[in-house]
């Protein structure tokens, strides 16, 4: 059974701050992971903006290169994260996300292999092959643009948090320890 909502706190919603609301999704989607909910029971759009957030988060902290040298050039994982950037209307940045995968499809397994293996600091010609700051020109504001995806997502609702660890304690079927 799928836990079909997306949902964040109050003081996350009512936050100036985008950011908060998609933290906050990430804090519900790491709790359920905490409480050994696997991801096909978590709602698809919630991972989809958990995974645009950890794009973007990558991107910003190391340019390209950290995105794939961190996640190893996951297959699936990019497949979701194109999906996103266009479910959340960010085509100059799947346009970049797309030019920026061909670079990796065009590299050889051996030198895939031997940049994912090796360290991402020091002299590192295919690390600096990997990077393109166009990312940081481009007028679209990721974080805004995954944050409205959420709030305006049919299935998004705004909880206390007492109400949000009684909505998951009901899913996962016992008490949840509150930290």
């Amino acid at each position: 059974m799928e836990f079909g909502r997306i949902i964040v706190s109050e003081t996350a919603f009512n936050s100036e701050n985008s950011q908060d609301v998609v933290n906050s999704n990430i804090s519900v989607i790491n709790l359920m992971r905490e409480e050994k909910i696997d991801d096909d029971f978590i709602h698809e759009d919630a991972l989809t903006s958990y995974y645009l957030d950890y794009y973007t988060s990558q991107y910003v902290a190391g340019n390209f290169s950290q995105f794939v040298y961190n996640l190893s050039w996951d297959k699936e994982l990019n497949e979701l994260i194109e999906e996103g950037l266009a479910l959340i209307g960010a085509y100059n940045h799947l346009e970049l996300f797309q030019q920026q995968s061909k670079k990796v499809k065009l590299m050889s397994s051996v030198k895939l292999n031997k940049f994912l293996k090796g360290k991402l600091e020091g002299v590192n010609p295919t690390r600096d092959l990997l990077n393109n700051d166009v990312f940081f020109e481009i007028d679209e504001n990721l974080v805004t643009l995954n944050a409205n995806f959420l709030k305006t997502h049919p299935n998004f609702e705004v909880l206390s948090v007492d109400d949000m660890f009684a909505t998951l304690e009901e899913f996962v079927g016992h008490e949840i320890k509150r930290v």
